[in-house]
């Protein structure tokens, strides 16, 4: 059992289950949130709950939250129209806040949108430009990387997830608000939450740090075939097909972890997944 201390800002859907399962694992554990409403919840779990709001300024008690060894920065890019900036300076503010903090580690929770559409596979080194990232939320989260690395005070280690699935996130429950299939023959990147968990405990205790690793299902089956998959096993209607020609995809490469960190994938195959439920 290790007695470490590790921050989480961002218990949303993927922050909270982590918390849960890194406190279950014997670790001390303190997590974030915006809302007053999720602070139970995170008490329930095992994890000292705090609200910080990073906007304009920090809201909330930084300096306590930020008294750990380990930081798991979980906050995604809002969705507004000056993402960059706005993201940009959300983390100048938190790099800020680390200074006069005991944190010597941060995992950064990345996406597979900072690479480009490019047709074909990618993996880590294929990152280097943010404006070929493929949305303005994947220039932010390029540009945020490139922040947290070059900060001497910690090391960082980024871990790129593709497509979240899991609880309240399974394509038969996106099938229902969708009208057609669009790019049906594109590959899809996707990471079962269960995995994102597993992933980021096993960077922590082997200690990977300075690391960047993609974390995407090993299998990248079509778009068709998973909502097919989906649709079949929930009793949906199958959906129409967009017609599209285009090569804006990319396969994403997740090796590097398996290789490093000897990891094996929980859920590597996304139809499986699609078929399931959860």
């Amino acid at each position: 059992m290790s007695e470490k201390k590790i921050s989480i800002l961002g218990c949303g859907w993927l922050g909270l289950p982590l918390a849960r399962f890194l406190a279950g694992e014997g670790y001390t554990v303190k997590g974030s949130t915006t809302s007053e409403a999720k602070i139970t919840k995170m008490k329930e779990a095992g994890v000292e709950p705090f609200r910080i709001v990073i906007d304009e300024s920090i809201e909330g008690d930084i300096s306590s939250f930020l008294d750990s060894e380990i930081l798991v920065v979980n906050i995604p890019p809002k969705r507004r129209e000056d993402v960059v900036e706005y993201h940009v300076g959300q983390i100048s503010l938190l790099i800020d806040a680390l200074a006069d903090s005991p944190v010597k580690h941060v995992l950064f929770v990345s996406s597979t949108s900072v690479y480009p559409a490019s047709g074909g596979e990618v993996v880590e080194s294929d990152a280097a430009d943010p404006d070929a990232a493929d949305s303005p939320a994947g220039r932010a989260l390029m540009y945020v990387e490139e922040m947290l690395r070059s900060e001497s005070a910690f090391n960082t280690t980024v871990v790129r997830f593709g497509g979240l699935i899991g609880p309240g996130r399974n394509p038969a429950e996106f099938i229902q608000r969708m009208t057609e299939i669009t790019s049906p023959a594109h590959p899809v990147n996707l990471i079962h939450l269960d995995d994102c968990v597993h992933v980021i405990a096993e960077i922590i205790r082997q200690e990977a740090w300075g690391e960047t690793f993609n974390a995407c299902a090993p299998l990248h089956p079509t778009r068709s075939e998973l909502y097919a998959a989906a649709a079949e096993s929930h009793g949906l209607a199958a959906l129409q097909e967009e017609r599209s020609s285009d090569t804006n995809f990319k396969i994403v490469n997740s090796d590097r972890i398996v290789e490093k960190l000897g990891y094996t994938f929980l859920h590597p195959d996304p139809l499986a997944m699609a078929r399931g439920g959860n």
